[in-house]
C-alpha cells in the first residue's frame, strides 16, 4: 500500500508550518495541493511558502505555472501521484498540504469524470435547474442515485449535481456505479489526513491579520505587476481571493481600507466553505491548534509510526 500524509484545513490555519515540521521529522518533501499556489508571480496574495520555508523543506508544485496557464484536478492527480511515488521509491513518505479539497480528494481517492459529456443534455439540465431550482434537481438525483447525492455537501454544488444527472441520462446507470468501478481499478493510497482545529473567532482573527500582513508585504504592488504583465483577465478567471478587489483598488474604484475589509470578508467566507468540505471527511484527524504540546506529541508519534511501517 502506498503511503502519504495530507495536511489539510481552511486558509490561515497553519497548514504550511505543520507540514514543514512533519517533513523535517520524516526527512521528506512536500507536495502543494493549493490550487492558487501553482501560479508564479502570485506568492503574496496566495500566501505561498516563503523562500525560507521552502529551504526548511522542499516544496513541489509551487509557482510552476504562469497565470494564463491552466491546471485541473485531473492533471494534478497524475503529476502529484507520480512525484509521490518517486519519493516512496527513495524511502520517503510524501506530504501533501493545501486547502483545495478537490485537489486533495483527487490524490487520495482518484478523480473520475465518467463517460464522455453530452453538452446538449448538460445545457438542458442547466436550463431546468434555472427554472425549477437546485432543491428540485437534488430531489431528482436522490431518486436515481442516492449514494452520489449523499456525497454532495450542498444542493448548491450544481456543477457536480448536473454532471451526475447527465451521466444517468446518457448511460442509464448511476454516477456512483461508475465511481465504484473506477475505484476498483485505481492504485490505492493509504493517506493519513490531519488538520488544525481553531475556535472560529480565533481563526477569523488569524485570517484578518494575515490579509493585513499580505498588504504590508507588497500585495498591492504584486497585483500591479500582474496587470502590467497582461494577466488582468487571468486574475478574474482564476478567482483568486482578493486579487479582483485589489485590481479595483488600483483602478481607483475603492480605497485600500475598503479593499482590506472586503478581502478579509472573502477569506473568512472561503474558510467557512473549506471547513464545511473538510468536516464532511470523517478520516481527518483534527488537532486542537492551541495545544502546542499535543501537536508536538502527535508529530513525533506520527513520524515514529510511519517511519517503522
Amino acid at each position: 500500500m502506498n503511503r502519504a500524509i495530507a495536511v489539510v484545513g481552511p486558509t490561515g490555519s497553519g497548514k504550511t508550518r505543520l507540514a514543514i515540521e512533519l517533513a523535517k521529522r520524516l526527512d521528506t518533501e512536500i507536495l502543494s495541493a493549493d490550487s492558487m499556489q501553482f501560479y508564479c508571480g502570485m506568492e503574496i496574495g496566495t500566501a505561498a511558502p516563503t523562500v525560507e520555508e521552502q529551504a526548511e523543506a522542499k516544496h513541489h508544485f509551487v509557482g510552476i505555472l504562469q497565470p494564463n496557464e491552466k491546471m485541473s484536478a485531473g492533471k494534478y492527480q497524475c503529476a502529484a501521484r507520480e512525484k509521490a511515488s518517486e519519493l516512496l521509491e527513495q524511502g520517503r513518505i510524501p506530504i501533501l498540504v493545501g486547502g483545495s479539497g478537490l485537489y486533495i480528494s483527487a490524490f487520495v481517492e482518484g478523480l473520475f469524470d465518467g463517460p464522455a459529456r453530452d453538452q446538449a443534455v448538460c445545457n438542458r439540465l442547466q436550463a431546468e435547474a434555472a427554472v425549477q431550482g437546485n432543491a428540485a434537481m437534488m430531489k431528482r438525483l436522490r431518486a436515481v442515485d442516492p449514494d452520489y447525492a449523499a456525497q454532495l455537501t450542498s444542493e448548491n454544488d450544481l456543477v457536480r449535481l448536473i454532471r451526475a444527472l447527465e451521466v444517468y441520462e446518457i448511460t442509464k446507470r448511476p454516477f456512483s456505479d461508475w465511481h465504484r468501478e473506477h475505484q476498483e481499478t485505481l492504485q490505492p493510497w493509504d493517506v493519513t489526513q490531519v488538520a488544525l482545529q481553531w475556535e472560529r473567532p480565533i481563526l477569523y482573527d488569524r485570517i484578518n491579520r494575515r490579509v493585513e500582513k499580505m498588504i504590508a508585504l507588497g500585495w498591492r504592488e504584486e497585483t500591479q505587476r500582474l496587470i502590467d504583465a497582461g494577466y488582468a483577465k487571468d486574475i478574474h478567471r482564476l478567482k483568486a481571493l482578493g486579487y479582483q478587489e485589489m485590481a479595483a483598488c488600483l483602478r481607483g474604484e475603492r480605497t485600500l481600507e475598503e479593499t482590506l475589509g472586503a478581502t478579509q470578508q472573502h477569506h473568512r467566507r472561503y474558510a467557512k466553505r473549506q471547513l464545511t468540505w473538510f468536516r464532511a471527511n470523517k478520516k481527518i484527524h483534527w488537532l486542537p491548534a492551541e495545544d502546542k504540546q499535543g501537536i508536538e506529541d502527535y508529530l513525533d508519534e506520527t513520524a515514529a509510526l510511519l517511519s517503522n511501517r
